[in-house]
């Protein structure tokens, strides 16, 4: 999920969290259990420092190792030896709880990413896969809307926290659910939706932020891939997408950034301009399609001899890329 809504499920975890007794009865515990559950919201995502020292290199280990199976015990640990000495939690029992809040909060995080497009390692050390189910978009309007009013009502005292947040995770769950029946059903029947279906197709049912609209990637058994979306039960194809065979593109993946990227996806594309002084090699992540186009994306620039001359990850337009290579291109 994105940042904001980890900020206000931390919130909303510190409001369940005085259905248990021992928290709700030691305000000094509960503060210090509301500073656990926020920060462990966030804890996970502390390799986003990467992208002060290089984007590829943020993009190859986000949601990768602090995402991790030890990492669930590595953070509440943390949390809890940090947090209890500034509020004075010294019993075994109150640190106990202390830590357990702040485990929920950490397994929380990875476990809601795992809903997302983007995925997470979580299942290393065992292995590096990326695992994303494709159900719930990064930036959910009512799990972080519910959220919100429900801390609302209860900073303004107006409801009871314990039975306000047992409320708010039983809707919260049952929206889960209810998401995961519908990407499932989708999923399977989307074939049938297709007058192109080929048996060897296979196809990718992706969240928007609109719960009746999908992007649908379909990975042909050429490499190719077919782009399009599903809205209100209805398909369109928008896009075709094939990696070019020029040689620029195989020495491309030599480059440690285009290498960040491959680790990330296997849904990607790689398209080639020539230049009188050399090439500029484009590379996509087909899932994340924007007004016909893929923003998320590695690019390099090499010369006739094909040596890197610039490159760069992440998030940009196909304008804003032909502006950021302007000068490379001679124009």
């Amino acid at each position: 999920m994105d940042t904001a809504t980890h900020v206000v499920m931390g919130l909303g975890l510190a409001g369940l969290s005085f259905v248990d007794p021992v928290v709700s009865s030691n305000p000094a515990l509960s503060g210090a259990v509301m500073l656990a559950t926020v920060l462990g919201s966030q804890a996970p995502d502390a390799d986003t420092a990467l992208r002060l020292k290089d984007n590829a290199l943020y993009i190859r280990n986000h949601r990768g190792i602090t995402h991790s199976l030890p990492f669930l015990l590595i953070w509440p640990a943390f949390l809890t030896l940090v947090i209890s000495p500034f509020f004075g939690i010294t019993s075994l029992q109150s640190i106990g709880h202390l830590a357990l809040w702040s485990f929920i909060a950490v397994a929380i995080h990875v476990f809601s990413d795992l809903f997302n497009v983007y995925g997470t390692q979580a299942a290393r050390p065992f292995t590096e896969k990326w695992i994303a189910w494709n159900i719930i978009h990064i930036f959910d309007p009512f799990i972080f809307g519910s959220h919100s009013a429900a801390i609302v009502l209860w900073i303004s005292g107006m409801v009871p926290p314990a039975p306000l947040f047992i409320t708010l995770y039983v809707c919260i769950t049952i929206y889960y659910l209810w998401r995961t029946t519908v990407h499932y059903r989708l999923t399977n029947n989307i074939k049938n939706k297709d007058v192109r279906h080929d048996s060897s197709d296979r196809y990718i049912v992706i969240p928007t932020i609109t719960p009746r609209r999908w992007n649908i990637v379909k990975a042909k058994i050429d490499g190719s891939y077919d782009v399009g979306q599903l809205i209100n039960g209805h398909l369109k194809w928008l896009k075709h997408a094939i990696s070019s065979t020029h040689p620029a593109v195989e020495h491309s993946k030599a480059h440690p950034d285009i290498q960040a990227f491959l680790y990330f996806t296997s849904y990607a594309v790689a398209e080639v301009e020539e230049l009188p002084s050399g090439y500029i090699v484009r590379w996509g992540d087909v899932r994340y399609l924007h007004r016909k186009q893929f923003p998320f994306v590695a690019v390099l620039v090499m010369d006739n001899q094909y040596h890197p001359l610039n490159t760069y990850v992440g998030w940009l337009s196909s304008d804003k890329l032909d502006e950021r290579f302007a000068l490379d291109s001679g124009t």
